[in-house]
């Protein structure tokens, strides 16, 4: 579909009235790319710039009210001291400490992975 002079005229008009571009095109009776397409060529832009482009930077009062300092930031205060070992419920045995993982040689990891390998290769298909 071509555009004509008249259909140039309304989409300069509607545009600058802020119009969004699927309106427009529902109004001319073309495609929504084509009007993006056609105000990008003709360099036509919105006036205003999203919120992200240039956003505020506020800065951290270094005092509260009165002139009282701020507590410190959570950044230089060092995490509370956590316990050696965590007591469990009594229904995971009842010893008070949690179990200590199990540590495995290499060889026996590997002797496991064949284990598996060959239980898995008798499955039926």
């Amino acid at each position: 579909m071509e555009w004509n002079a008249s259909d140039v005229a309304l989409l300069k008009a509607l545009w600058t009235k802020g119009r969004s571009a699927g309106q427009i095109a529902t109004r001319l009776g073309h495609g929504r790319n084509a009007v993006c397409g056609k105000l990008q060529r003709m360099g036509l832009k919105r006036g205003h710039k999203p919120p992200t482009a240039k956003p505020k930077i506020v800065s951290v009062p270094k005092h509260g009210p009165a002139g009282a300092p701020v507590a410190a930031s959570p950044a230089s205060v060092p995490p509370p001291a956590r316990p050696v070992s965590k007591p469990t419920p009594r229904r995971f045995g009842g010893t008070g400490t949690m179990p200590q993982p199990i540590e495995f040689t290499k060889d026996r990891l590997y002797a496991m992975l064949a284990e598996a390998v060959t239980n898995t290769s008798r499955l039926p298909r």
